[in-house]
């Protein structure tokens, strides 16, 4: 086993919104094929016993309450920067999903090659019925080819190793897309990142999910989404950056000015956001993180010439 894998912490965050979810999840957690892990538990808006009355047991976990005015991004870091000091890696999990039983296993695999690592999703319903789509890279593409527009490294789905972690962190405060952020910074670092094509997890679909897939797409959902992602380009350009690579930071400036765009020629413009809906609806969709919003193929909507440029990089 490489060294950098030996001590493993896994974390998630517990939130009142996800009670109902809590016995799945913990049974899954009981049942994984690599029991050698620390549970670490971030609280947000409530209390440990509560948790533990939910489940039906007492929990084996580093408790991190929540504290006045913190965000659940504050929540989040203080956790992970406990977590870096003490642990080889972390396992990211989220308390509303289910690991499937080789989850830790196959992560804790990844990382002895990669820094940052990630399975596909199966998306599941509320009550846990398979929705037949699974949240995974598309054919031939790799994942450092895939960031900056999108994501797929997730805090329900992601592992890290702590060194990598540490140079990620700190979170702001008021970030609300968390895993993307850093997932991104790892990105711009150059870090060695991986993607695991199995599904390893169930992604529950319900009305608290701050990222839902739903397909087709509606004009609600893309001005949301459009909304959180300028909000995320914003956080990455306002955040101390550090030993970045230029031509990804440039990637990360010209996605950040395609997204501006997008948000004034089509979102706020109701009969080319209906037309822009429209034409996306059309395309095959793919079950990732962000993909309404500012397609590529559809940059002819919003940019002269970018039909031609698109056709060009397919190329």
């Amino acid at each position: 086993m490489s060294s950098a894998t030996q001590k493993i912490a896994v974390y998630t965050t517990i939130y009142p919104g996800v009670k109902a979810y809590l016995p799945d999840w913990h049974q899954s957690l009981q049942a994984q094929t690599d029991r050698n892990f620390q549970l670490w538990i971030g609280l947000d808006g409530i209390e440990a016993e509560t948790v533990e009355k939910v489940v039906g047991r007492r929990l084996e976990a580093v408790w991190v309450p929540s504290r006045p005015g913190n965000t659940p991004a504050r929540i989040r870091q203080r956790s992970l920067a406990q977590i870096v000091k003490n642990y080889d890696a972390v396992v990211l999990v989220d308390s509303d999903d289910i690991l499937h039983p080789t989850r830790i296993a196959a992560a804790r695999v990844a990382l002895q090659t990669s820094e940052l690592a990630a399975c596909a999703l199966r998306l599941v319903d509320q009550y846990r019925q398979d929705m037949g789509t699974t949240l995974t890279l598309p054919a031939q593409a790799v994942p450092d080819n895939f960031l900056p527009r999108h994501n797929v490294f997730g805090f329900s789905n992601s592992a890290y190793r702590s060194e990598l972690l540490q140079r990620c962190l700190p979170v702001p405060a008021g970030a609300a897309l968390v895993d993307w952020f850093l997932a991104t910074k790892a990105w711009l670092m150059g870090a060695r990142l991986s993607f695991d094509p199995v599904a390893r997890m169930d992604y529950r679909q319900h009305g608290a999910n701050m990222a839902p897939i739903r397909f087709p797409f509606d004009a609600n959902q893309v001005i949301r989404d459009t909304k959180k992602v300028r909000e995320h380009y914003y956080l990455l350009q306002a955040s101390p950056m550090e030993n970045v690579l230029p031509d990804r930071w440039a990637q990360i400036q010209e996605v950040t000015a395609d997204v501006q765009l997008f948000s004034e020629q089509v979102v706020s413009q109701p009969k080319k956001l209906e037309a822009y809906l429209r034409n996306l609806n059309t395309l095959e969709p793919q079950a990732v993180w962000w993909w309404d919003v500012a397609h590529p193929a559809l940059q002819w909507m919003w940019k002269e010439n970018a039909e031609i440029r698109y056709e060009t990089s397919k190329n």
